[in-house]
């Protein structure tokens, strides 16, 4: 599927299940859209540590044959495939597997997608010093910047000086426009340890872009 349909099927399916968190979701589906679906990824893992970000993941999934298609027409539904999960869990993971991956030889990039919010967890920079420390240039953090979490903005000082602080933990970050393909290629491609994509929390639908209340809402028939 190409973006604009993805994003339609995000929205398809959780109107239809009458499930939210469809705004986070399009703001790292072009993210996911390029690790997916360029040639250049096919050999690499992808790991979403941002959870309210996986109905973008699943629907690509079910769209390449990875899930079954009908597990995702019932994705969040009792008893069906679910997602979410606590937040500060996937990088420290994904550092693991880059760490054991660096051991073993193998040639595997880890790209691990967190959001902004995400980073107040203090296991999210226990996890970067770490990779620091051991210089583990087989991952790339990929942060989600919309700049709001649940129903209010990431901390100020938090979103306004990540770029600093990293800088400060010894990175050399890159940065560019999460909805701009083929910068966000290029800056995929160049696997930097981090890289901080700027995006719009609800991408693709104006009414909803950069609007907290949409963090968990689903818009009426009017709306879509």
């Amino acid at each position: 599927m190409k973006l604009e349909e993805l994003r339609q099927e995000v929205m398809r399916v959780a109107v239809k299940n009458n499930k939210g968190h469809i705004a986070p979701s399009l703001s790292c589906l072009d993210i996911l859209t390029v690790l997916y679906y360029e040639p250049e990824f096919e050999k690499d893992k992808v790991i979403l540590s941002k959870g309210h970000g996986c109905y973008g993941l699943y629907a690509i999934q079910a769209d390449k044959g990875e899930i079954a298609k009908e597990d995702w027409e019932d994705f969040n539904l009792p008893g069906c495939l679910d997602g979410f999960g606590s937040l500060g869990h996937g990088l420290p993971i994904a550092v693991g597997i880059a760490f054991g991956n660096k051991l073993q030889g193998k040639k595997e990039h880890i790209f691990c997608i967190v959001g902004d919010g995400e980073m107040q967890e203090g296991s999210m920079w226990e996890a970067l010093n770490f990779l620091h420390h051991y210089d583990l240039n087989n991952i790339t953090v990929v942060i989600d910047h919309n700049g709001l979490q649940a129903m209010d903005k990431v901390n100020n000082v938090l979103s306004q000086r990540l770029f600093d602080r990293l800088v400060g933990w010894g990175f050399l970050p890159g940065r560019c426009d999460g909805h701009d393909y083929e910068q966000l290629k290029y800056s995929l491609e160049y696997r930097p340890q981090v890289l901080i994509a700027d995006t719009v929390k609800g991408k693709g639908f104006p009414y909803m872009e950069g609007v907290a209340k949409w963090h968990y809402r689903v818009p009426n028939d009017n709306q879509r």
